[in-house]
């Protein structure tokens, strides 16, 4: 990529001014450098992807979506964020990679999350991602391994993202599928945090590439909980019940089911396409966390009058870290 190439781009978009960043992109420096406010921890993550959908502008803000998910996942807010680019600029127009970056740009926005930099590189496929930096008080950490016996296990998105996109590569995905599952991963998980930040959470994942089944299973062991699920309860998306019925299912979720089998027991009256869907790999799925049975209703509700998603899908006991889903 030629030298200003991702500068003159980003010179385009326009970004929100922050008096905590002190060194930004503007200048063409080393590094970016941001105020860290007093008695805040960092949270730091890094995620990227190629392409899941045709359109630029929709990748971009799936992608950012995706990114600031895991600092919302810890608790954290996300305050400034990197750019990771890899694009084929002697095979496609610039204009492309001008609204992918517009796109995640839109998304920094909405979160509220200032754009400090990045880095890009030729590639013969195109990448997007984000280094996403954020902060959280010591007392507000929210791990995958802090489930207690005796909770209620809330999930705050459908699942079936992996399905709908497997069945948009082969063009079998209708308008209305491809919708909502965009719908989906762009949205922020931003609310939920907002939501659950006025309980006493402790335990929190978002779901992602291992799927239901896999996030559930590393919550369960690193909690040394059980955890059962109701498969009437799960939350998917209706036309990848119909796409799964098909065998539109995701190389990554047979991989997930090989992986978390010993952990994760599904009884054989579970219907066969909700058991793939519980192990397909989600893009910017929902965050995933155990609370109080008596403030569970409370936290659905707050959640559902936030415009998010909130279902009860299972809850934690003693145990050794297994799944099973009935």
């Amino acid at each position: 990529m030629g030298p200003g190439d991702l500068q003159n781009i980003l010179d385009d978009i326009k970004f929100e001014h922050n008096d905590d960043l002190i060194v930004g992109y503007h200048s063409g420096d080393d590094a970016a450098v941001f105020r860290v406010p007093q008695n805040k921890l960092v949270v730091q993550t890094v995620d990227f992807f190629t392409p899941m959908v045709d359109d630029p502008f929709i990748f971009g803000k799936i992608t950012a979506a995706n990114a600031l998910s895991d600092v919302y996942a810890m608790g954290g807010d996300p305050k400034y964020a990197l750019n990771l680019v890899g694009f084929p600029m002697s095979c496609l127009p610039k204009k492309t990679l001008a609204q992918i970056l517009a796109g995640g740009s839109s998304v920094l926005k909405e979160a509220g999350v200032t754009l400090a930099g990045g880095h890009s590189i030729e590639d013969p496929e195109p990448k997007y991602g984000l280094s996403v930096t954020g902060f959280v008080s010591e007392n507000g950490i929210w791990k995958n391994t802090a489930a207690s016996p005796d909770e209620h296990l809330i999930l705050t998105k459908p699942l079936g993202t992996g399905v709908i996109t497997t069945a948009l590569k082969g063009d079998m995905a209708s308008e209305q599928a491809y919708n909502k599952a965009v719908s989906t991963m762009a949205q922020l998980n931003k609310k939920s945090k907002e939501v659950l930040s006025s309980y006493d959470i402790k335990c929190c994942t978002d779901i992602t590439g291992f799927g239901l089944g896999g996030h559930c299973a590393e919550i369960a062991m690193g909690s040394k909980v059980d955890i059962t699920i109701n498969n009437t309860n799960i939350p998917i998306i209706e036309e990848a019940l119909e796409y799964a019925q098909f065998g539109l299912i995701p190389a990554g979720a047979y991989r997930n089911k090989e992986h978390f089998s010993n952990r994760v027991s599904v009884e054989n009256t579970v219907p066969q396409e909700i058991q793939d869907i519980i192990f397909d790999p989600q893009t910017s799925g929902g965050l995933l966390f155990s609370c109080s049975k008596e403030k569970s209703d409370d936290i659905v509700y707050e959640l559902q009058k936030n415009g998010v998603y909130g279902c009860i899908i299972g809850i934690t006991s003693k145990g050794e870290g297994n799944i099973t889903i009935i």
